[in-house]
């Protein structure tokens, strides 16, 4: 719950307290009357004789409003103006002068000063000045301090939310994985291969200098590209020769099927995108929507590489898994068709440095 504004006062008189009010004038007449009318009317107030002496006493004491005249030897009023308010940017300043110049006061103004007067200045109308001076100073620190809270619960709420997000993420790919097991379990050869996926595609799309959320996103979608999979028959899943036509498009299916899955996932639309387009090939042969280039995301181009040269390099019912350096060599002839040449250099770069990322969640076994 937002915290109340008042616990946030700075330094200085309560809202229902007389302003203290540091009067600076080189008149010792002048200076003296408005203190004593000021002392009578209930106000604490402090006086100085110079610029100098007033700046000095800034530096030790906490003053709401300052009385300044503008002529003063050594130091005028105007100059001081600068130095006084590097010492309280809070301090509420009226500019008092003899002489009644257009240009001093709009110069006074511009620098930060609240109110000029002219002397002489009736006590009662300097009264009133300093009160509308005190009154503004709070308003603004009110309204500064407001805007702190605002900022504060904006953050946290924020963070709250973000919070939120990332726990509904790590159940819901926490529900997908499950899924996911149960779908490798009916296959011996496919067991681990979306988390092989998922680390390779990640490593692929940081030699690519992709930026972090992309990475991210390349890795999860490895990691739930094949949950649709749990919906293909077992005998075609584990058929040790080439699959008929139709036994081919009943696995193609499995696109359709995973994205029905993981439509709950609404939040992480890129990652879903990137899963969508993981069997779509560079040369448009690929499915279910037959994207060309870079009509395809670069999630689902890195996907379809990784995809594939995992299923290459590991064991099948039909086929012995080929060594990494192989498949590479194999994969060069599908670079511009089944592949993205950027994509391929990245992976190629990847496998022969032996370079994958490894992520703390991993270890735990939570995307």
């Amino acid at each position: 719950m937002p915290r109340s504004t008042a616990a946030f006062r700075v330094a200085g008189s309560p809202a229902s307290a007389k302003p203290r009010i540091l009067i600076v004038d080189d008149e010792d007449s002048i200076r003296d009357a408005i203190s004593r009318y000021l002392r009578a009317r209930g106000f604490d107030t402090k006086t100085e004789d110079s610029a100098a002496s007033a700046l000095a006493r800034l530096s030790q004491e906490h003053f709401d409003v300052m009385l300044c005249d503008i002529r003063m030897p050594l130091m005028s009023g105007l100059d001081a103006l600068p130095h006084a308010f590097r010492l309280d940017g809070d301090l509420a300043v009226i500019m008092l002068t003899g002489v009644n110049d257009a240009g001093t006061a709009t110069e006074a103004l511009s620098q930060g000063a609240m109110d000029y007067l002219v002397k002489p200045v009736e006590l009662a109308e300097l009264e009133r000045a300093v009160e509308r001076a005190a009154h503004r100073r709070n308003l603004e620190i009110e309204r500064r301090n407001v805007e702190w809270v605002i900022r504060e619960e904006v953050a946290l709420r924020t963070e709250e939310l973000e919070q939120e997000k990332r726990s509904l993420r790590t159940l819901t790919v926490s529900i997908a994985q499950t899924l996911i097991n149960a779908m490798e379990a009916k296959d011996v050869y496919l067991r681990g291969h979306s988390q092989r996926v998922a680390e390779l595609a990640a490593s692929v799309a940081d030699a690519m200098g992709l930026d972090a959320d992309t990475v991210e996103n390349v890795r999860l979608a490895g990691r739930l590209h094949d949950v649709g999979k749990i919906g293909v028959r077992e005998d075609i899943l584990n058929k040790p020769g080439a699959l008929t036509p139709e036994e081919f498009a009943h696995v193609k299916d499995h696109v359709r099927i995973g994205m029905d899955i993981l439509a709950p996932l609404s939040h992480m639309p890129v990652a879903l995108e990137f899963v969508h387009e993981h069997h779509e090939h560079y040369d448009g042969s690929g499915y279910p929507r037959g994207l060309v280039g870079e009509q395809i995301t670069i999630g689902g181009r890195i996907l379809a590489a990784c995809d594939a040269f995992d299923a290459i390099t590991s064991r099948r019912a039909f086929r012995e898994a080929k060594e990494a350096n192989e498949t590479i060599a194999y994969l060069e002839g599908y670079v511009g068709r089944l592949l993205d040449p950027d994509v391929f250099g990245a992976l190629k770069r990847v496998v022969l440095r032996r370079k994958t990322l490894t992520f703390i969640d991993d270890v735990h076994g939570v995307a």
